[in-house]
């Protein structure tokens, strides 16, 4: 009796554990659909916004991209989903343009409802809502963008004396260069710190010399986080902030960013030590003027130390990267093209006569030579997606609703090999920007600043550096590709930025 007792209590138990089990299941199923409901909400398109490929839940279309070169697959997509189109960055939605007419939509014709930037946590965490790059739309970007472009006018910027600093680091890139006349020598070194060179002169009021290791250590981390910024890495800590706790690569965004940062602080205490009040020399004398008359007028208010910091680090990175990068292609692809080079050479020579190196304003005459610059621009793409843009509000686009605050890709790519476009828009030829009568047309599908509100403010700065730097080196070289039986890799290394891979040349002494 006692055991038959004994058994049904050990029934009821395991009835009620298997009962108290199921309610678990169940509840557990219940909010596991729940949960499904809400991801597939969340990455569900809402009415009037763009197609594009289905999303997995939490991380969208993440493992779709090939993040080492997402390009192929964002033009892929477009094949299927049109010139306007929509993916997922985690949770986030993302519109892609490409295309003449929808880039002009976006950059110009509507360029202010698309000014704002996209705040994700990698730009909360490095830069805030402050500088010149990454700050919302708004007056604070207004006024520094107003400041920063009087600034850069009043030290020089389309004068003679900013074509003077230009040619006196060419002066100092040459002597380097020719140390290593003849001989095999990879020029990203000398060419990255004489383009930096000229943005320091404006920003910090000092050069550097190209054997001063900080300041390359300085440059290469830069450089490093160009290209890391773009990476999976970074999207899946945009994606989900718990990431940055976590041993993965993007940690070392973060590393290399304590130490640029402290470089910059070093600057900035250094300036606001020595400055004498009412002489400003640079960029940061002329910053902290304005700090000093805001000081009596109570009125203005965006101006500070924190945006002092972030509008230095602003222009420091955007004046070295792109223009670095963009001679590297020149002189890679004069290499290549060893035709094009002889033919700019002899426009060179013939313009210079028996002056030492060309003024700014002889590029005018030289149709060719500018030819090749912006063909170098077009091909390599150096900035392929530009700037991530925002919609400020809602807005109508190629018949599709884009809501206030959207995350905007802007492939410039598109329009730089559109067949619709160019003459020979999948082959580096000059011809792309001739006549045929030889003269240098404008081709509104040439975008490599970027265009509208937000376009790139240091565009005449990066012409006029790439045009006297180039035509310089020209001048006192032949640039030699070193090892005939292994050709040249034009294959970009993807980033905010396109750079070539490192290479060597041979620099055959002219002069």
């Amino acid at each position: 009796m006692l055991q038959q007792q004994h058994e049904a209590l050990i029934r009821k138990s395991v009835q009620e554990e298997l009962l108290a089990a199921s309610m678990e299941l169940s509840t557990a199923l219940i909010l596991g659909l729940i949960l499904l409901v809400i991801l597939w909400r969340k990455l569900s398109r809402p009415k009037g916004f763009p197609p594009g490929p289905p999303a997995l839940p939490v991380v969208g279309n993440l493992l779709q991209m090939d993040f080492s070169n997402p390009l192929k697959k964002i033009r892929e997509f477009s094949e299927v989903y049109g010139p306007v189109y929509s993916i997922y960055l985690g949770f986030t939605p993302a519109v892609v343009i490409r295309g003449l007419k929808g880039l002009k939509e976006v950059l110009v014709n509507k360029g202010v409802d698309f000014a704002d930037r996209p705040q994700n946590r990698l730009s909360q965490a490095i830069s805030g809502t402050r500088g010149l790059i990454i700050a919302p739309y708004g007056q604070a970007w207004k006024e520094h963008r107003r400041f920063t472009l009087s600034t850069l006018r009043n030290f020089g910027l389309g004068k003679r004396s900013m074509e003077e600093r230009i040619c006196e680091e060419s002066t100092h890139m040459i002597q380097e260069f020719m140390k290593n006349s003849d001989a095999p020598i990879d020029p990203h070194f000398v060419t990255d710190n004489a383009v930096s060179n000229i943005i320091c002169s404006i920003v910090f009021g000092k050069r550097y010399d190209y054997d001063d290791s900080s300041f390359r250590e300085i440059l290469n981390l830069l450089h490093e986080n160009m290209k890391m910024a773009s990476s999976f890495w970074a999207q899946l800590y945009n994606a989900f902030g718990f990431v940055r706790y976590l041993p993965l690569p993007h940690q070392r965004i973060f590393r290399n960013v304590d130490v640029i940062f402290g470089f910059l602080r070093r600057v900035l205490e250094e300036h606001k030590r020595s400055r004498v009040p009412g002489e400003p020399g640079d960029y940061i004398d002329c910053y902290l003027e304005e700090l000093d008359k805001e000081q009596e007028d109570s009125n203005k208010s965006t101006f500070s130390d924190e945006n002092l910091f972030t509008c230095v680090g602003d222009l420091f990175l955007a004046g070295t990267e792109t223009t670095s990068a963009s001679l590297e292609w020149c002189f890679l692809y004069m290499m290549m093209y060893p035709d094009i080079q002889d033919k700019c050479r002899e426009e060179i020579n013939k313009i210079r006569g028996d002056r030492e190196h060309l003024d700014y304003e002889d590029r005018v005459r030289m149709p060719y030579t500018q030819a090749v610059l912006q063909e170098v621009q077009r091909f390599a793409s150096v900035v392929p997606l530009g700037v991530a843009h925002s919609s400020v509000k809602d807005v109508q686009l190629n018949g599709y609703t884009i809501p206030k605050g959207t995350f905007i890709l802007t492939d410039l790519t598109s329009v730089h090999y559109d067949e619709s476009q160019w003459k020979y828009p999948h082959e580096f030829n000059p011809e792309n920007f001739l006549t045929k009568e030889g003269e240098l047309e404008k081709v509104d599908s040439f975008l490599p600043f970027s265009a509208g509100p937000r376009s790139c403010l240091g565009e005449n700065l990066a012409r006029m550096e790439i045009f006297l730097f180039f035509t310089n080196v020209l001048t006192h070289f032949k640039l030699c590709w070193p090892d005939p039986k292994s050709p040249p890799d034009s294959t970009p290394v993807f980033g905010i930025s396109h750079t070539p891979k490192r290479y060597q040349m041979r620099l055959v002494a002219l002069t």
